[in-house]
């Protein structure tokens, strides 16, 4: 019989997702002495997100005063408690001593709800950014859409500003939502296999995830954790969130990273710690959708990959191929291999073996898989296992086709290839 490939290529979903970045807006007019202007930034959004509501309010200098009174300043004893809680926040310990000061203070006024609260800076661009690594660091900060600053001003000088967060829902439903947020959590973890390994507790959370989400641009809150714990469905910042989120509860350092994607679009993913090495994981580009070209009419769907690994625990020059990052402080170079999804599974191919490729098949057929994914360590390799198992159609050495199709995806740009069984 004549042996056809079926050549199926793959499509990954390229998820927008919001990050808040606030720029300074231009200062309003001037009036009388010591006068009260209170503004919001000006609103650079990324991709598929939504304005956030903003207020501009003017008041003359006795209402200034006023609210000036009410402006509320951080005790140093709740300041210590604050600071000694973030060892496991990135951004913020990556923020010099006088940046720390700030983030505390807008932590504080987001978790508290406190309204006016005194500022250490009166730069809008450091608010805005500060702002941003707080958001970044806490994704339990799931009803926040934005802030306020007001400003003092003493005819042409700036006294100083104070900060309130803006919500996107009340106390009530914030207690509620944090409740449903923990029925999932706990039953995510309680599945989470009995001494798993640092590697093995990102790979279950990785999967669980996409196993229970479906990424969908019109969810409610896509932007935050709500929206994949208690809906379901998602946008990349909802995914990235979610998986810091889980990840933190089960003790895994991570944290959330903003950049963009080859096509332009704004993108979110994370960084994580594993065994003391650094790693990007991108849950988003996990859930991928595949689209058969060239396949029969009735080629079986449920035979189509759920879940892609190319993304699990990468380095930063895989991540790069295809991602831009764009993040708020500086972060590691990610080169360790060790826990990358390939090596730690047996799929990585430093040299063409044909003994590892037959244990990887066999096994596969073994465990019941609809499909196998290898990945090779550099462009030459790939080259060579294209070559001998699409050219030369030796992969019909490995696989068990009655009718002599293979069907496979392949990613020129990772060095991977899957193949159904």
């Amino acid at each position: 019989m004549k042996k056809i490939l079926f050549l199926f290529i793959s499509i990954m979903m390229f998820a927008g997702c919001l990050a808040y970045q606030f720029g300074g807006g231009a200062r309003g007019a001037e009036t009388a002495d010591y006068v009260l202007l209170e503004k919001t930034p000006s609103v650079t959004m990324r991709e598929e997100a939504d304005a956030i509501t903003v207020e501009k309010v003017e008041a003359s200098p006795r209402q200034a005063q006023a609210v000036s009174h009410e402006a509320v300043k951080l005790t140093d004893q709740v300041r210590v408690l604050l600071k000694e809680k973030q060892t496991d926040s990135y951004a913020y310990q990556h923020l010099t001593q006088p940046e720390q000061e700030i983030y505390i203070e807008i932590l504080w006024a987001l978790t508290e709800f406190q309204e006016n609260v005194v500022l250490s800076s009166m730069d809008q661009d450091e608010i805005a950014r500060i702002f941003q690594c707080v958001l970044n660091d806490h994704p339990e900060i799931f009803y926040v859409d934005g802030y306020t600053y007001t400003q003092y001003t003493l005819g042409d000088i700036l006294k100083k500003i104070t900060f309130t967060g803006t919500y996107q829902m009340e106390g009530p439903e914030i207690d509620q939502k944090r409740q449903q947020i923990e029925t999932y959590v706990n039953q995510c973890l309680e599945g989470l296999p009995e001494n798993a390994d640092e590697y093995e507790t990102v790979k279950y959370i990785y999967e669980y995830l996409i196993f229970h989400t479906e990424y969908d641009a019109e969810s409610e809150n896509n932007q935050n954790i709500c929206s994949v714990f208690l809906n379901g469905s998602s946008v990349c910042q909802g995914y990235a969130k979610a998986t810091q989120y889980l990840l933190q509860k089960a003790g895994i350092y991570a944290t959330l990273v903003l950049g963009r994607v080859s096509a332009g679009e704004g993108h979110a993913w994370n960084l994580v710690r594993i065994d003391g090495s650094w790693y990007y994981v991108d849950t988003t580009w996990g859930d991928a959708s595949y689209q058969a070209v060239g396949a029969t009419a009735d080629f079986p769907e449920k035979k189509m990959p759920s879940i892609n690994y190319d993304y699990l625990c990468v380095t930063t020059k895989q991540l790069c191929k295809t991602h831009e990052i764009d993040n708020v402080v500086e972060l590691p170079q990610c080169a360790s291999m060790e826990a990358n999804y390939y090596v730690r599974e047996g799929l990585y191919f430093t040299s063409l073996d044909k003994e590892q490729l037959a244990g990887i098949f066999a096994d596969g057929y073994e465990r019941g898989n609809a499909y196998v994914t290898l990945k090779c360590a550099s462009a030459e390799i790939y080259g060579q296992m294209q070559e001998m198992l699409i050219t030369n159609q030796e992969i019909f050495h490995y696989l068990d086709s009655e009718d002599g199709v293979v069907s496979y995806t392949d990613s020129e740009e990772q060095y991977s290839m899957s193949f159904w069984l």
